[in-house]
């Protein structure tokens, strides 16, 4: 095997374990939910981005309420009027496909053809074929001159959906109705951090660990000054408590960031800003921290726009 065959067979096994690992986290995040949100998270599976759900997971539980709320305001295509008319034809149209497909051993809202009438809505014509030459049932729904197929193999009542582009939806506009409407609106509604904490050390005198923060630049937004020069501040606070969530630490950091045009900033943007900071917990409080397993709740504002995302996670010292 040739060198660069050999890398190539390396890296996608590297990105294999690395999809198995974050499959593994998302799966122990998805365990600690407490029921209600569960819930809510397996009902909005179709219209949730992948950052919202991220979000959603890694945040602290205290927050959760809030971010449901602002999760469908931001949805809202009337927000002057007391009714949020996405929220609400988003669960009629779970209502109607329970009611409609029903016999695949599922809710008919988890089917295929649940998934398609809830995104795409009621078709404009929709036809059945009972057992063709090739042995299979099929139905086929049509939105304007598009057709959408689903196959039922064994004529058994378990229709499922066959490889096609959806996107050509968006190209007849048939699809613009609530649900193929920018889920997040123009104006960034959040954004997203990760923290990791590493270089943990114990002393007689305290405990130190270093911890690290990364962001995307696209999701820092600078302020733009008098000499085309973009400056942002971003502000990290932390708290540690135990795992009767005791408060027994906080510390707190700024980070500042400044580019000289928008043509520097748009250079790193191929990069994540990476700020780090050493957090020491003097041997006063020391006493209160054993070696073992603790909540870290972190915060980050940005200065700009005041927007702050709040994230709690799981650490040992």
């Amino acid at each position: 095997m040739r060198k660069n065959e050999f890398q190539a067979v390396v890296y996608c096994f590297l990105g294999f374990l690395f999809l198995i690992f974050a499959s593994c986290a998302t799966y122990r995040l998805e365990k600690k939910l407490i029921p209600e949100d569960a819930q809510w998270l397996s009902d909005v599976r179709y219209i949730i981005t992948p950052e919202e759900r991220k979000i959603f997971l890694e945040m602290p539980a205290s927050e959760r309420k809030q971010f449901k709320e602002d999760f469908w305001k931001r949805r809202d295509p009337e927000p002057v009027t007391e009714e949020n008319e996405f929220k609400t034809e988003y669960y009629k149209r779970i209502d109607q496909a329970n009611k409609m497909f029903r016999g695949e051993g599922r809710p008919g809202w988890l089917t295929d053809r649940g998934r398609i009438y809830i995104l795409f809505g009621p078709p404009t014509e929709r036809y059945t074929f009972p057992m063709e030459s090739s042995g299979y049932c099929r139905e086929v729904w049509y939105y304007g001159s598009f057709p959408v197929i689903f196959l039922d193999e064994h004529c058994s009542g378990n229709f499922i959906l066959s490889a096609i582009n959806l996107e050509h939806l968006q190209d007849l506009n048939l699809a613009q109705n609530y649900f193929q409407k920018d889920s997040i609106s123009q104006e960034r509604a959040f954004f997203d951090y990760d923290l990791k904490v590493s270089k943990i050390e114990r002393s007689e005198k305290a405990v130190k660990f270093l911890v690290t923060l990364s962001m995307s630049y696209d999701e820092i937004w600078f302020e733009v000054k008098d000499n085309a020069s973009l400056e942002a501040e971003l502000y990290l606070k932390l708290e540690l408590k135990d795992t009767n969530n005791r408060l027994l630490w906080q510390g707190e950091k700024s980070f500042s960031l400044s580019f000289k045009d928008e043509d520097e900033l748009k250079r790193q943007e191929v990069n994540k800003f990476k700020g780090e900071v050493e957090f020491v917990v003097p041997q006063s409080e020391q006493s209160l921290l054993p070696p073992g397993k603790y909540l870290l709740y972190s915060s980050v504002k940005q200065k700009t726009d005041g927007k702050e995302i709040k994230k709690v996670q799981e650490i040992k010292l």
